[in-house]
């Protein structure tokens, strides 16, 4: 369980991140699993939304509704999304600078990840992440109230993204190229 704490907030900037300047090299290389990048994927008034994980390396995908963006929710939704995982499977996420990461240190302190942000307006630091949104939109079309959307659908189009063949990884799925780590581990 999460404490309650206003985010830590300054000017617009988020306290307490360390840039992805000062992230692993081996993040950059995508030779190992256990680094993800996350971000949200938001309704109409930032009313509701997806919080979406994708580890760099397989592009396998977590995605977690959100009742509301406020940095709590949040943190809980990528909390729930990523425990499951072993430790090995869990080494960095790296962030935007949206609001609702304020309680960064909460997702660190829960599953043990190091935490690094893009820098502002540099969305390309995170591509994985933003073209995995992109797929994402073929079932959550722009303008769509999550709030409307239930569990039961997100996790299907979850699913239906694992599954999918990736031209990267050989025509392999995600799933696939995950599942083989694990029973490695």
């Amino acid at each position: 369980g999460g404490k309650r704490r206003s985010g830590p907030e300054k000017r617009g900037q988020l306290v307490g991140c360390v840039s992805i300047e000062g992230r692993p090299k081996a993040v950059d290389s995508r030779r190992r699993f256990g680094d993800w990048e996350g971000d949200t994927v938001v309704s109409p008034g930032r009313r509701s939304g997806l919080v979406t994980m994708v580890d760099r390396k397989s592009g396998y995908t977590r995605i977690r509704k959100t009742a509301s963006l406020k940095s709590a929710t949040t943190i809980q939704a990528a909390c729930r999304s990523l425990r499951d995982l072993p430790d090995a499977l869990r080494r960095t996420m790296t962030l935007d600078n949206g609001k609702e990461f304020a309680e960064h240190e909460q997702l660190a302190e829960d599953l043990g990840l190091d935490i690094y942000f893009a820098k502002p307006y540099a969305s390309w630091q995170r591509g994985t992440n933003e073209h995995t949104n992109g797929l994402l939109r073929q079932f959550f079309p722009k303008g769509t109230d999550f709030a409307r959307i239930s569990h039961r659908q997100v996790a299907r189009a979850e699913q239906l993204l694992n599954e999918r063949p990736r031209k990267r990884l050989g025509y392999r799925t995600t799933q696939e190229v995950l599942a083989k780590n694990m029973r490695c581990n």
